[in-house]
C-alpha cells in the first residue's frame, strides 16, 4: 500500500509531546478525554473558536505539515462524529434565539469536513481535501483513498488521519443504546468486567504517506474491510487477508485488538485470536484510547511506535508468544459487531 513517515497522536494518554505508553492513565466517570497540548502552532483568536473536534484535529496534523519536507498533495480525514457537538450547539441555538441573531462560529463548524477544511485553511493547502464518514470504517476508507492516489502519483505525498471526540449529544445517545457501562469501571479492570458496553473514548492520529521506502516508520502493506455479524466470516475473512499479504511460511508477531471489554463482542476477538493458534503475541488498546469510532487510527500509531521502539507496554498484553521482535503487526478491530477492519503493517527493513 504506502510507507508511513511521520505520525502523531492527540489521545487520553501521554502520546503527543514525549510520549510515554507505558504509563496508563485512567479514565474519569468512565470517559477517556484526550490530554490537549498548549497549541503554540494555532493562533490564539482561532484557536478559541474551535471545537473540540477540530483543535484536536488540527492540532495534530500541523507539526507533520510544517516539518515536512514538500507541501502534502492531500489532507484525506476520517471521522464519524467530527463536528457534532457544533452542530447540537447551532440547532439549540436556533431554538433558544428564535431563529434570531445566531453565533456563525458554530454553524461554520458543524459539518463533519471543517476538521480536513481548517488544516488545508491553517497550512494553505490548496491541494485534494476530502473527509470520509463511514461510521466504524471512516478511518479505513481514508486509508484506502490514500492508497489509490500514491498508486496514482508515487512522488507525492499525503496526510491521512481519523478524528473523533466525546460529544454530549452522541454520547448520550451511545449510553441509552447500551454501548458504555453503567458501573464504574478502571482500565485495569476493563476486560474482565463480563459486562456490557465498554468506556468513552476520543481522539486525533495523523500520518504523512507515501510511496518512498527510506526513512520511513514503516509501512502499511494491507487493509481490509467487511460488514458482517458472523463471527466465522471474520475469521475466515482474516485467513484469507494473511494468507494474501504475508510471505509463504510466515506469520504476523503481534495481533493488536480493539476488544473493548464489551462481552457482546468477546466472541469476535478470541475467533480472530485462534486464527493464530499462540503463534503470535496478543495484545489490546481501548483501555488506553476508550471506545470511538476511529480507534483505529490511535491504534496503527500505536504500531508505528511498536515496530520503531520494539517495545510493547505489559499492559498492553493478553497473550505473549515466544517471539522477542515485532516485524509484522495485524490491526483487529470491529465496531458494534457489525463493521471489521484489518489492517496489517510491518517494519521497512523486511525482504
Amino acid at each position: 500500500m504506502f510507507y508511513i513517515h511521520q505520525s502523531s497522536c492527540i489521545s487520553a494518554q501521554q502520546t503527543f509531546a514525549n510520549a510515554d505508553i507505558n504509563r496508563l492513565l485512567e479514565a474519569v466517570d468512565n470517559k477517556l478525554l484526550v490530554k490537549e497540548p498548549s497549541y503554540d502552532g494555532i493562533p490564539t483568536g482561532i484557536l478559541r473558536r474551535m471545537g473540540k473536534a477540530i483543535r484536536i484535529g488540527v492540532g495534530t496534523a500541523l507539526p507533520l505539515l510544517r516539518s515536512s519536507a514538500d507541501p502534502v498533495a492531500g489532507i484525506i480525514i476520517g471521522t464519524a462524529d467530527g463536528g457534532m457537538e457544533d452542530c447540537i450547539k447551532f440547532l439549540n441555538q436556533i431554538i433558544d434565539y428564535d431563529e434570531g441573531m445566531l453565533t456563525p462560529t458554530n454553524f461554520v463548524q458543524s459539518t463533519t469536513n471543517a476538521i480536513a477544511a481548517q488544516i488545508g485553511l491553517l497550512s494553505a493547502n490548496k491541494s485534494y481535501n476530502i473527509t470520509h464518514v463511514h461510521r466504524g470504517l471512516a478511518f479505513e476508507n481514508a486509508l484506502l483513498d490514500a492508497d489509490m492516489l500514491v498508486k496514482e502519483n508515487a512522488t507525492a505525498s499525503y496526510l491521512v488521519g481519523g478524528v473523533d471526540e466525546i460529544s454530549t449529544y452522541n454520547y448520550n445517545i451511545e449510553h441509552l443504546g447500551g454501548w458504555y457501562k453503567k458501573e464504574p469501571i478502571a482500565a485495569t479492570g476493563l476486560y474482565s468486567s463480563g459486562t456490557i458496553g465498554s468506556i468513552a473514548g476520543e481522539g486525533a492520529a495523523m500520518f504523512i504517506v507515501n510511496a518512498v521506502k527510506a526513512n520511513a516508520l514503516c509501512k502499511v502493506t494491507g487493509m481490509h474491510m467487511l460488514h458482517t455479524e458472523d463471527k466465522q466470516v471474520v475469521s475466515e475473512q482474516m485467513k484469507l487477508f494473511l494468507d494474501k499479504h504475508l510471505p509463504v511460511a510466515e506469520q504476523v508477531d503481534l495481533l493488536l485488538t480493539g476488544e473493548n471489554g464489551d462481552s457482546r463482542l468477546l466472541h469476535y476477538y478470541t475467533q480472530c485470536e485462534a486464527v493464530l493458534n499462540k503463534q503470535a503475541t496478543v495484545a489490546r488498546f481501548k483501555h488506553m484510547t476508550g471506545e470511538y469510532a476511529s480507534a483505529s487510527a490511535a491504534a496503527l500509531w500505536l504500531v508505528t511506535k511498536i515496530l520503531k521502539d520494539q517495545d510493547l507496554p505489559a499492559h498492553m498484553i493478553k497473550y505473549a508468544s515466544t517471539k522477542t521482535a515485532y516485524n509484522r503487526v495485524l490491526i483487529y478491530n470491529t465496531q458494534k459487531g457489525k463493521q471489521h477492519s484489518f489492517i496489517l503493517a510491518e517494519r521497512t527493513n523486511l525482504k
